[in-house]
């Protein structure tokens, strides 16, 4: 970011179809400020479509994917194609969100915790900030447990020794696939755009191995054939919508934070074009491949198994393993960074710019991933007692979160393209007396209001549709009552004083 010395006041350019602040002191010394997350340059917005569509390849190829169609057949009782037709709807449908929350951050270079000090206030963006942050580190902490899972097994095919420590081995493996983590962020966002890139083609080879090696013993007809597990004679639409809200919750945490990675695409054509083409085909095709193999796996190796990483440890090939499980170890290592790192560090920073940059933000979303996963990592070494399955885990936190993220992405579209119809003041988002409120009343209560009928149902039982579709009552709720309140307080401040 630049800085002329002495230069009092920040001042703001356009640059073809974008816009970039060259801070002044006004901003630079704000507590709302610091450089990591300053709006970027326009010679800093370099990512042009494919990188978009590599970095929805890299986060869409990893094991949470792979294992959905086991969660939309096993818990929400649809049948194989129901199943995939849900992942590609839903995907199709968080195209929407991601598009246009993508927006701002293009045209202005911010990231997400800054975009909602628009609608939330400079200080009430906190609150939606890190309940996102909270989120992202959980799944950071589930995602480093599948790499650690990796490690360990790649790691037990080149050592009978490490292989004799079983799940502690994993546990050695989770802190190491951490610190790789760990690492590669704080490289920046550069080393993000080089390793999703890399990985893209790689992660696409890994699965078209494993169908290669699963075909043999594949019987179609009896897959899509097989009856679903609801209730014969249930209608299929409940089960259907609850398993599409599911799905859609998936990605309601990047639906959100898009702006995150959208700050650096070189224009708004690249920033579209990259997430339609990147992200609901990778989706469908990595789904339909777990559907495929978890049902063929009791003829592949003798017992029916849900995740890539256990169903190719039981390859009876060593070199084969290993090279599998080095590409996985990627796969989820580009996962993790771009999708449960980069926004809870933004997040994190937007709560005391001052006292918490990038590498500070970068390590309190690490040491938080390990708190919220340290349940597991005592179970494996043995010291605590826990029987709660992966796929009831996600099944769950999908609705519930999504519950929760839904009023937030109806509260940004609606501000950003309704009531701020795309104009942003730059230098007053970094300032506490600027023209953007410390807390907005409006935006605090339209997500409240969604977020306290989703605990309410929750608590009590009534209103089982509004938790069980919450993504889509929430966002529509949110977006709603965000209009009708931002619109009265916008015709009570056109009101002429003597009309009072």
């Amino acid at each position: 970011m630049s800085y002329t010395a002495g230069q009092p006041t920040s001042k703001v350019k356009k640059v073809g179809e974008m816009y970039e602040m060259e801070a002044g002191a006004d901003v630079i010394d704000s507590p709302l400020y610091n450089e990591d997350i300053a709006p970027t340059t326009t010679k800093q917005r370099t990512w042009h479509k494919w990188n978009v569509a590599a970095l929805w390849v890299g986060m869409s190829v990893c094991v949470p994917t792979y294992t959905l169609g086991g969660v939309l057949t096993a818990y929400f009782g649809l049948d194989v194609t129901e199943a995939l037709l849900t992942i590609f709807l839903a995907n199709v449908i968080v195209l929407i969100p991601l598009v246009l929350n993508a927006f701002a951050g293009t045209k202005y270079g911010i990231p997400f915790p800054v975009l909602l000090r628009s609608s939330f206030g400079t200080l009430g963006s906190n609150i939606p900030a890190v309940i996102r942050a909270l989120v992202a580190c959980g799944w950071f902490g589930i995602q480093t447990m599948f790499g650690g899972m990796a490690i360990s097994l790649l790691l037990s095919e080149l050592s009978t020794s490490w292989a004799a420590l079983g799940d502690k081995g994993v546990v050695i493996g989770f802190f190491i696939f951490w610190s790789m983590n760990m690492y590669i962020v704080l490289k920046g966002s550069d080393s993000i755009k080089k390793l999703e890139t890399f990985a893209a083609p790689l992660l696409l080879l890994v699965g078209f191995g494993l169908l290669m090696w699963a075909s043999p013993k594949i019987d179609a007809t009896a897959l899509l054939s097989a009856a679903p597990s609801r209730p014969e004679g249930a209608s299929v639409w409940s089960y259907f919508f609850g398993g599409l809200t599911a799905m859609v919750g998936f990605w309601a945490t990047l639906s959100l934070n898009i702006p995150d990675f959208s700050r650096y695409v070189k224009s708004q054509k690249d920033q579209i074009v990259g997430q339609i083409v990147g992200l609901p085909l990778t989706m469908l095709l990595f789904a339909a491949l777990g559907v495929v193999l978890t049902a063929a796996s009791p003829a592949l190796v003798g017992e029916s198994i849900s995740d890539p990483i256990t169903l190719i440890g039981k390859i009876d090939s060593p070199f084969w393993v290993v090279i599998s499980m080095i590409l996985i170890i990627i796969a989820t290592i580009s996962t993790n960074t771009a999708a449960n790192i980069v926004s809870p560090t933004n997040d994190f920073q937007n709560v005391f710019p001052k006292m918490i940059n990038f590498k500070r933000g970068t390590l309190l979303t690490g040491f938080t991933g390990i708190l919220l996963m340290s349940w597991e990592l005592l179970r494996k070494m043995g010291w605590v007692v826990s029987d709660v399955s992966v796929e009831s885990m996600y099944s769950n936190w999908l609705l519930g979160y999504s519950s929760l993220l839904g009023p937030i992405a109806g509260i940004m579209i609606v501000d950003y393209f309704i009531i701020k119809k795309q104009e942003l003041s730059l230098p007053d988002l970094y300032l506490p007396n600027g023209c953007y409120q410390a807390f907005n009343p409006a935006g605090i209560l339209a997500f409240l209001v969604p977020a306290g009928l989703t605990v309410f149902s929750i608590v009590t039982g009534y209103l089982p549709w509004f938790y069980s579709y919450g993504w889509f009552t929430g966002s529509a709720l949110g977006g709603i009552l965000y209009f009708g309140l931002m619109s009265a307080k916008q015709a009570e401040a056109t009101v002429p004083a003597s009309a009072a």
